[in-house]
């Protein structure tokens, strides 16, 4: 039974990590610092350190020196994105964002300690992985699960993008990878490089959405001492981390118009210069961009470089939607149902004849991210062996809904009500996400965080998010009024 030190400073999550590694049959000793971990264990013995990165007295980085070959699995949010890729080049052998989704912890541990037992030395790789979303159709049915690819799919769109993947990985031309929210772009980002001659070297996976436009090119490029506000130091930047490998833009749609000039450059004359700097330095990376965006368009529109998108355009991959892939739902569903009954312990869960149609009939607008979420939420609350349609909680008569997010959406929005308060429904002309902006910036003054996830019918922490998605922070006042 392999042993797992976890190093974290914050109790409830070292203790949640804990059982969760523990139920699944992993043998777990903890420490709350570096130096208690220490004073209390003979760190080089353990399989797989997991530690945070900010941590009372020494830095979780510190425990790379200590366990002299142990990989450590490096833990930060996704605001030290930077110190991360920087505790990659210090030797950790991976690092998951938090807040992480317990499978994708599961896998992550699964892999390293995988690829330790195969290496032919305990030399920790130098892979980095950004594990911020959760992996869709991932290698939970190895028969279907196309060897090397890692990716679930027997329909003949999935069998050609397989055999796609092959002819190109090899090669280092720029991929662009165009599919709907949820349908696994960033598997096939990481299959590209694990099968191309850059798998030894970093892939860096930098989604777009998410870094404020302001800090983006800094971000992305690095910056000099001095360049703006606030920058005490120079910093090397995310492209600069990928040299030698593979840097995957996800959402490359939403990359402002500058940072885009500059993206332009690296992809044109193989070089970066850094915020602040009047001198460029070489880098040799491969580029891999995803979008659900119509980049032809946007480009039109002038809202993205026209020689930026014919750069990107050299190899176009086109994931097919989940409602396109027949028989390949029910394939994954299975997939996902085994995975999840694997994880709360129970082996006698089945999908009922009338479950099997509606996952089958169902558009799945939020895709194999959605039915992922379906199946977990079906699991839990299953009291019988066999899951109803019912239980999955979907409505084939909402397929007309495009929105990817529809299966966060409770169906107080779906159907037009928020709960006894909300004073307005929304139309035909007003998305989910629109109304769900709209009924919180109306509420918050007064009504707790709390209040409004019951209202909107999600968890705290989907409220959080969506929040941080949206841009609506949270008000003094409504942030001090709960305990």
């Amino acid at each position: 039974m392999p042993h797992i030190l976890i190093v974290e400073d914050e109790t409830i999550i070292r203790s949640a990590l804990r059982r969760l590694l523990e139920r699944n049959q992993y043998q777990v000793s903890e420490a709350g610092s570096v130096q208690e971990a220490q004073e209390r264990f003979s760190i080089a013995t353990f399989d797989l350190i997991v530690s945070d990165l900010r941590l009372p007295g020494a830095p979780g980085t510190e425990l790379i020196k200590l366990g002299q070959g142990t990989p450590v699995l490096i833990m930060t949010s996704y605001a030290s994105l930077r110190s991360a890729v920087d505790s990659m080049k210090m030797g950790a052998v991976d690092y998951i964002a938090k807040p992480f989704d317990h499978d994708e912890m599961l896998q992550a541990v699964a892999r390293i300690l995988r690829d330790r037992q195969n290496a032919p030395a305990p030399a920790p790789s130098t892979e980095p992985r950004a594990i911020g979303k959760a992996p869709v159709g991932d290698k939970a049915s190895p028969a279907s699960a196309n060897g090397e690819i890692g990716i679930i799919g027997s329909c003949p769109p999935m069998q050609d993008m397989f055999s796609k993947i092959r002819k190109v990985a090899p090669t280092d031309s720029n991929v662009l990878i165009q599919g709907e929210s949820g349908t696994g772009k960033e598997l096939v980002a990481r299959a590209l490089h694990n099968l191309s001659r850059r798998a030894k070297a970093p892939m860096i996976s930098v989604n777009c959405a998410a870094i404020p436009e302001t800090l983006i090119e800094s971000e992305l490029f690095g910056h000099e001492k001095g360049a703006f506000t606030g920058a005490s130091a120079g910093r090397a930047g995310l492209v600069e981390a990928a040299d030698g490998g593979t840097l995957f833009l996800d959402e490359i749609g939403e990359l402002p118009l500058e940072a885009q000039a500059r993206l332009l450059r690296v992809l044109q004359e193989g070089e970066i210069r850094r915020v602040g700097s009047v001198q460029s330095q070489k880098v040799d990376v491969r580029l891999i961009a995803a979008t659900h965006r119509d980049l032809k368009n946007l480009a039109k529109a002038g809202q993205f470089r026209e020689d930026l998108y014919y750069r990107l355009h050299v190899i176009a991959l086109k994931l097919p939607a989940l409602r396109e892939r027949g028989s390949d739902v029910n394939e994954i569903a299975s997939a996902f149902l085994a995975r999840q009954s694997a994880r709360i312990g129970r082996d006698d869960l089945r999908f009922s004849a009338d479950a099997e149609q509606a996952i089958r009939h169902y558009s799945w607008p939020g895709n194999v991210r959605e039915l992922e979420n379906a199946v977990e939420r079906a699991v839990i609350l299953s009291e019988s062996p066999e899951i109803s349609a019912d239980l999955l909680g979907i409505d084939i008569e909402l397929s007309d809904l495009e929105d990817d997010d529809l299966l966060d959406t409770p169906p107080a929005l779906v159907n037009g009500n928020a709960g006894n308060n909300a004073s307005h429904e929304p139309t035909e002309d007003l998305s989910l996400e629109d109304y769900f902006q709209h009924f919180v910036l109306e509420h918050q003054d007064h009504m707790t965080e709390t209040e409004l996830a019951r209202k909107l019918g999600v968890s705290r922490k989907c409220l959080w998010e969506r929040r941080q998605r949206l841009g609506i922070p949270r008000r003094k006042s409504n942030a001090t009024s709960e305990n």
